[in-house]
């Protein structure tokens, strides 16, 4: 099981990217290794059991242990930098589509409260939390960004463009820009439609105040789907992280296990 949670192809990606700690005097318990916590780490967002259910025949060490790890590698900026890393293989693969990209939000219950919650207006009020996705034409999700649950879309809107990290192509600069920006009636705002043309991207915006049909669903489909493969992630159905840096993790790491699925059928189908 831990081989099919974590295979040799992406953990060869993933261990150049970890911290290296210092060597420690001799003595006390032995550490447990990067691999097995990190399989702990994703066998727990996949299963969405508690951490002290985690069990012992992985051989990923204790729950806690798995946290811990978790914690410092998020505060290390680990998460990111692997969703990053899988990014810029895809766009080395010519598999980003910049000839657009699509932003839609998702809000979810916060059972325990905590930082970036707040009153769900789709959930009778209940505490909750909003995810903001910006991803490309093929539904890879280029960056997430969470709020409180009565955060509007609309001023999240460029804050995500900017998050787009630049990636190599297999020729020329460093691209971060899509061509145009696809949104429905959310992100209807003059001060978007301004700030999109002033980084040379194509508002592409459903208008507030008109009939239904405004025919961008053909490709606005592709982040309810992303948004979908999230939530295959059992963990990241509700969210139980009290810590909001703990639940921006799991996150970041299933945007990352998203893009290794499609890099990986890249590399099948090459």
């Amino acid at each position: 099981m831990a081989a099919t949670l974590l295979p040799d192809p992406l953990w060869d990606l993933v261990e150049p990217l970890l911290p290296i700690l210092p060597r420690r005097p001799q003595g006390g318990r032995p550490r447990v290794c990067d691999r097995a916590c990190l399989t702990g780490i994703v066998f727990v967002l996949r299963s969405g059991i508690p951490w002290q259910m985690l069990p012992q025949e992985l051989g990923c060490g204790s729950g806690m242990t798995c946290w811990r790890r978790l914690r410092d590698w998020q505060l290390a900026g680990v998460w990111d930098l692997i969703h990053f890393a899988l990014l810029d293989w895809l766009a080395r693969s010519d598999q980003i589509d910049w000839s657009r990209a699509v932003v839609d939000s998702c809000s979810i219950r916060a059972v325990h409260g905590g930082d970036r919650t707040g009153p769900n207006p789709t959930d009778r009020a209940k505490c909750g939390s909003k995810r903001h996705l910006i991803c490309d034409g093929r539904g890879v999700p280029l960056a997430v960004r969470l709020t409180g649950a009565n955060r509007n879309d609309s001023r999240e809107a460029l804050a995500l463009v900017d998050a787009i990290p630049p990636l190599h192509s297999a020729r020329g600069r460093p691209r971060r820009r899509p061509d145009c920006v696809l949104g429905d009636r959310g992100y209807d705002a003059a001060a978007i439609r301004r700030g999109l043309q002033a980084r040379r991207i194509v508002p592409w915006l459903a208008m507030r105040r008109t009939e239904h049909g405004s025919g961008l669903g053909r490709w606005r489909w592709v982040v309810e789907r992303t948004f979908a493969w999230l939530n295959q992630f059992r963990r990241l159905r509700v969210r139980y992280e009290k810590r909001a840096d703990i639940h921006e993790a799991f996150l970041s790491l299933g945007c990352a296990l998203i893009c290794w699925q499609s890099l990986r059928k890249t590399w099948t189908t090459g």
